[in-house]
């Protein structure tokens, strides 16, 4: 989906690496890093962001392994795919308009979806219910189906596999010339700056504290995001 009919809006393949959306999702993928530090760490090894990592802890839990949760995993998954579907009905509800509303109002609801998991995680106090699993994977389910719509190239919010098999598949050291190598590098520190704070906030403090903060830097995010037609 490059862009909306009956609008002027730059085509997502000619998006530039210093544009608004790209820039929007490069501060998704540091939320992507804080929420699977929030999510692994603190919620019983349980990914929300990462959906392959959860169909394989499935596995591990089904063969025994100890330490991981099907359950979790299993509502992570279900709302997930719920949280696709929706912002394929959002999306849907925006065809033909201008971009920019359509994606605020899809980040605008993962902050609120975020803001009521910030709120069940510190009224929870002790270990987290699973409907804070839940809420966190309907967010990122809705935010990578529409990200999955825009389809701006060399741009992933949630994972990073097909990004480094990219940046090293298209590398001079492999004859090529990659011309997005400076966008997947920066998908790549992206991740990282979010999991590093993620993973100490949830070390020293619990899962209250680094989900308030997801949530403000969406919210900051759904806020600022602008485009000139």
């Amino acid at each position: 989906m490059t862009t909306h009919r009956g609008n002027r809006d730059v085509p997502t393949a000619e998006i530039g690496d210093g544009h608004p959306l790209s820039l929007v999702l490069i501060a998704l993928t540091v939320v992507s890093g804080l929420v699977d530090a929030i999510c692994y760490l603190g919620l019983g090894r349980v990914f929300t962001a990462n959906m392959t990592g959860n169909i394989v802890i499935v596995g591990f839990a089904l063969a025994g392994a100890p330490g991981f949760s099907v359950t979790g995993s299993v509502v992570s998954l279900a709302a997930f795919l719920v949280g696709a579907v929706a912002a394929g009905r959002l999306a849907n509800a925006f065809r033909g308009r201008h971009r920019v509303p359509w994606v605020r109002a899809a980040v605008w609801c993962e902050a609120a979806l975020l803001g009521i998991a910030t709120a069940v995680a510190f009224a929870a106090g002790g270990t987290p219910p699973y409907p804070v699993i839940a809420l966190i994977a309907l967010a990122i389910g809705m935010r990578n189906g529409t990200m999955g719509r825009l389809a701006v190239p060399g741009m992933s919010t949630t994972v990073v596999t097909r990004t480094l098999a990219g940046l090293a598949a298209d590398s001079r050291l492999a004859g090529g010339i990659d011309r997005r190598a400076a966008r997947r590098s920066i998908a790549v520190s992206a991740m990282i700056v979010g999991a590093v704070p993620g993973a100490w906030l949830v070390l020293h403090h619990g899962i209250g504290w680094p989900l308030l903060a997801t949530t403000l830097v969406v919210a900051a995010t759904a806020s600022t995001y602008r485009e000139r037609a």
